[in-house]
C-alpha cells in the first residue's frame, strides 16, 4: 500500500513541477538560442507558391512549381476538413495557446509507461511550427532543444494569427505527396474537386495522411488509407462532429479516389503550357518585385490569365485523338512489309544517315557526349536494349528495346499542329502542338514550320480581290511561264495535267488549280505577294520567287491561322494572343497584354476573299465537310498538300472561330505514298470537322453558325453571283461553269 502511495506522490510531483521545468527550459533556451527567426523569416522563405495557368473560363489548366502549392483561405476550406483535423490531431485546439500541457503530460506518461498509443503531445500549431522550420539531423540533446524552439514558435504563431488562420496555414503547408502540397492541390489531385467541396469521407482520407503520408498514401496503399480514414471518422464521432449513425454509414463507403496527376506532361494544353513556360521565364527576367528581385515563376504564385478556353481545348484534343488514332492505323497498314518504312525512296545509307542525325539531336546523346564517350561508344550504347516505355494510341507499351530502335519506332507516328483563334479579338482558344507531350516534345504550332502548299494560295488571290476583281472573273486555264532572274524559266503544272478553256477565280481556288494561281501571281508579281503576307502577320522567311504562289515556304500553324483570321475580321490582322493579364499572388495586376492590330486589307477585300474560299468547302477540295461531316453553315476554307504528301493542311474559317491544322510525320521523307491518303483533305480536314462539330454541339460556348458579315458599302459593281456575272457568255461557257461557279 505504501509503495502505491509513494508512486502516486512521485507522479503528482512530476505533474506539479512540469510547468516549472518547462519554463526553466524556455529560459535556458532563450539564453543560449536567442536568435529565433521572426515570423516573416519563418514563413516567407518556405512558402513556395505554384504559379497557376488560368483559362478564359476560369479553370486552372496547369501550374509551374517547385512545390505544387496554392494557398487557400480558411473560408474556402470545407468544415469537414477542419473538424476532422481537430478531432484527430488536436481536440483542444481552440482552448490552448500553442502548447497543450494536458496532451504533453499524457504523451510523457505514455512514454514512461511504455504505452505509445496514449497519443502525441504536439498541437496543430506546433506541427505548423515544425513545417515552417524543418528539423535537420540532430542528436538527442539538439532534438530536445529544437522541440523547445518549436514551442516558442508555436506560442508566437498563436499571438500573431487567429486560430482559423493557423488552421489554413497548416493545411496550405502540409505535403500530401504525389505533387499535392497543400489542401487545394490535394483536393484536386486525389478527388478532382476543390477544398470547399470535400465530402466528410474525403476530408477524413486527407486528414488521415497527416500521421504519415507515405504509409497512408491512398494511391499506393489504399487499404491503409481506408483503415486510417475510418480511424479519423471514429475520432469525429468521438468529439461529436458526426453522429454514430453517420459514422456507421460513412465507414462503409469505398475509398473512391479520383487520382488526377498534375504532371507537366499530362492534363490539358501540355504543349501550350510548355510554350507559355518559356514566355514566362523571359517575362520574369524582365520584371522585378517591389524588393528589387526578379519574379520567380516556380515560387511566387503568379496568376497567368490566358485566352485558352478549357472546353474548346478539350474538344480540340479529343478531335485530334479520334482522327489520328484512326489514321495512324491506316499509316501502319500502308507501310507494312515495306523496306525502309516509313521513309519513301530512301536507301539504307540514307536512312542510316537520317537516324544518326536524330541520335545526335537527342538528350541521351548529349549526356553521353558530356561523359567524354567516343562516337563509337555512343553508337554502341544506342544499340543496347533497355527497359523503356513506348507511345501507342492504345496505351503505353512496356518493352525491352534499344534507344536506336525506339527512335525508329517514333518516326512512324503522324504528328499534328492545331490552333483555333477568335478572329474578332485574336484570342487563341485552343492549342494542340502534338499527339503526346510525354513522348514527343516538339511543338508543331509555334516552334515547327512546314511547307504550307496550297493553303498559301488565298494570299495570292487576295491581291486580285484587292484590285476589285470579282471571284467570278474568268481567266484562261493554260500553262503559265515565268522568266527566272537567274536565267531559265519555270512553269507550274496542274496536278491532274488538264488545261483548256476559261475558269473563274472561285473555281480555280476551290479546285486548287495551279495554273490559275500562277496566272494571278504573274499579274502582280512575287514581291507584292510577299508584302501582303507580311501585312497578314507572316514573319517566316519568304523568297520573292514565282514558286511562292504554290506554297513552297515553310510557315508555322500559328502564323497561318493568324493570317487567315484577318479575312474573318474584316481585314484587320490581330496578333494571335495567349495571355490577357498577369497577377501576383495577392491579385495585383502586374501586366495586361494588348495584342497588336494592323489594318492589313480593306473589309471589302476580306469579304471577297472569304467568298472565294467558300467555294473550297461548297464544291471544291473541302467539300467532304458537307457530305461526310454534315456541316451546313457558311464556311470558308483551304486545303493544302505538299510535294510527296509530306504535309497535309486545312484552314477553316467561320465568323467566330478560325482554326488551322497541319498533319505529317516528324521527317518529311516519311509520308503516305498516295495522294488519296496523304492530301490535306484526308489528313488534316477531319480534325477540323470533328472539332467544330463538338463546338457547335456545346451550346454553352455560344459559337454561332451565321454567315460572314457583308460590308454595307461593298461596291455594287462587284458581282458575287457567278450565274449573273456570266450572263451573255456563250452556251458552251455556261455549261462549262454552271450556276454554282
Amino acid at each position: 500500500m505504501a509503495k502505491k502511495i509513494n508512486s502516486k506522490i512521485k507522479w503528482l510531483w512530476l505533474i506539479a513541477l512540469l510547468p516549472l521545468l518547462m519554463l526553466l527550459c524556455f529560459i535556458l533556451y532563450l539564453t543560449f538560442f536567442a536568435n529565433l527567426p521572426s515570423l516573416e523569416e519563418l514563413e516567407n522563405p518556405r512558402s513556395n507558391l505554384a504559379s497557376e495557368i488560368i483559362s478564359s473560363d476560369q479553370k486552372v489548366i496547369g501550374k509551374y512549381y517547385i512545390e505544387n502549392r496554392t494557398n487557400v483561405s480558411f473560408e474556402h476550406i470545407s468544415p469537414h476538413v477542419v473538424n476532422a483535423l481537430i478531432a484527430t490531431e488536436d481536440a483542444r485546439f481552440y482552448t490552448h495557446s500553442g502548447v497543450d500541457v494536458r496532451a504533453l503530460v499524457r504523451a510523457i506518461t505514455g512514454v514512461v509507461r511504455g504505452n505509445e498509443s496514449s497519443g502525441g503531445g504536439s498541437t496543430i500549431t506546433q506541427q505548423l511550427a515544425k513545417m515552417l522550420f524543418p528539423r535537420e539531423e540532430l542528436n538527442k540533446v539538439e532534438l530536445v532543444l529544437r522541440k523547445f524552439k518549436e514551442w516558442i514558435i508555436a506560442v508566437k504563431l498563436e499571438k500573431n494569427y487567429t486560430k482559423n488562420e493557423i488552421i489554413a496555414m497548416y493545411l496550405n503547408k502540409f505535403d500530401f505527396i504525389n505533387n499535392a502540397v497543400g489542401i487545394k492541390s490535394a483536393a484536386r489531385i486525389y478527388f478532382d474537386t476543390t477544398p470547399d467541396s470535400l465530402k466528410i469521407e474525403e476530408a477524413a482520407v486527407l486528414v488521415g495522411m497527416a500521421k504519415n503520408p507515405s504509409l497512408f498514401n491512398p494511391k499506393r496503399r489504399p487499404k491503409n488509407a481506408l483503415d486510417r480514414r475510418n480511424v479519423v471518422l471514429n475520432q469525429m464521432k468521438k468529439y461529436n462532429y458526426i453522429t454514430a449513425d453517420e459514422y456507421n454509414k460513412l465507414k462503409e463507403i469505398p475509398l473512391k479516389i479520383k487520382f488526377t496527376s498534375e504532371d507537366q506532361n499530362e492534363g490539358l494544353a501540355t504543349y501550350f503550357r510548355e510554350y507559355l513556360r518559356d514566355y514566362m521565364r523571359k517575362w520574369c527576367k524582365e520584371h522585378k518585385k517591389p524588393d528589387g528581385s526578379n519574379y520567380n515563376l516556380y515560387k511566387d504564385g503568379l496568376k497567368i490569365y490566358t485566352t485558352i478556353n478549357s472546353k474548346m481545348q478539350k474538344y480540340a484534343e479529343e478531335a485530334m485523338q479520334e482522327w489520328l488514332s484512326e489514321l495512324q492505323g491506316k499509316f501502319f497498314a500502308h507501310w507494312k512489309g515495306r523496306k525502309n518504312a516509313p521513309f519513301y525512296n530512301m536507301s539504307n545509307d540514307e536512312v542510316n544517315k537520317l537516324m544518326t542525325q536524330a541520335m545526335k539531336r537527342s538528350e541521351r546523346y548529349r549526356v553521353l557526349k558530356d561523359r567524354n564517350l567516343s562516337e563509337e561508344e555512343i553508337k554502341e550504347n544506342f544499340m543496347k536494349p533497355v527497359e523503356t516505355k513506348l507511345f501507342s494510341w492504345k496505351g503505353e507499351i512496356d518493352t525491352l528495346i534499344s534507344p536506336w530502335d525506339s527512335m525508329r519506332y517514333s518516326k512512324f507516328f503522324l504528328q499534328t499542329g492545331f490552333m483555333s483563334v477568335e478572329p474578332s479579338t485574336g484570342f487563341i482558344r485552343a492549342w494542340v502542338g502534338g499527339i503526346n507531350h510525354r513522348y514527343f516534345k516538339y511543338d508543331h504550332v509555334r516552334q515547327g514550320k512546314r511547307q504550307v502548299g496550297s493553303t498559301f494560295k488565298p494570299f495570292v488571290y487576295t491581291l486580285a480581290m484587292q484590285e476589285q476583281w470579282s471571284p467570278c472573273y474568268q481567266v484562261p486555264n493554260i500553262p503559265v511561264t515565268f522568266d527566272l532572274p537567274e536565267g531559265g524559266t519555270w512553269s507550274p503544272k496542274n496536278s491532274d495535267g488538264k488545261y483548256g478553256g476559261m475558269m473563274t477565280l472561285k473555281k480555280g481556288l476551290a479546285l486548287s488549280v495551279n495554273s490559275i494561281t500562277a496566272y494571278v501571281m504573274k499579274q502582280f508579281g512575287p514581291q507584292a505577294v510577299v508584302d501582303l503576307a507580311r501585312k497578314l502577320g507572316i514573319e517566316s522567311h519568304l523568297d520573292a520567287v514565282p514558286s511562292l504562289c504554290l506554297g513552297t515556304a515553310d510557315i508555322s500553324v500559328y502564323e497561318m491561322v493568324g493570317a487567315n483570321s484577318t479575312f474573318a475580321n474584316q481585314g484587320v490582322w490581330i496578333e494571335p494572343s495567349f495571355i490577357t493579364r498577369i497577377e501576383d499572388k495577392n491579385g495585383n495586376v502586374l501586366e495586361e497584354i494588348i495584342p497588336k492590330r494592323v489594318e492589313a486589307i480593306s473589309k471589302e477585300t476580306a469579304y471577297l476573299t472569304l467568298n472565294l474560299m467558300k467555294g473550297v468547302v461548297d464544291f471544291g477540295t473541302g467539300v467532304r465537310l458537307r457530305y461526310k461531316y454534315g456541316l451546313t453553315n457558311p464556311i470558308a476554307g483551304k486545303t493544302g498538300t505538299t510535294q510527296n504528301n509530306s504535309d497535309g493542311w486545312f484552314m477553316g474559317i467561320t465568323p467566330d472561330l478560325v482554326s488551322g491544322v497541319w498533319v505529317g510525320c516528324e521527317d518529311r521523307s516519311a509520308h503516305f505514298r498516295s495522294t488519296d491518303l496523304g492530301q490535306g483533305a484526308s489528313m488534316a480536314l477531319p480534325i477540323w470537322a470533328l472539332y467544330m462539330k463538338k463546338i457547335y454541339a456545346d451550346k454553352s460556348l455560344k459559337v454561332s453558325q451565321d454567315d460572314f458579315e457583308k460590308p454595307d458599302d461593298l461596291d455594287i459593281k462587284i458581282e458575287l453571283d457567278c450565274s449573273k456575272y456570266n450572263e451573255g457568255k456563250t452556251q458552251e461557257e455556261n455549261i462549262e461553269f454552271g450556276e454554282d461557279f
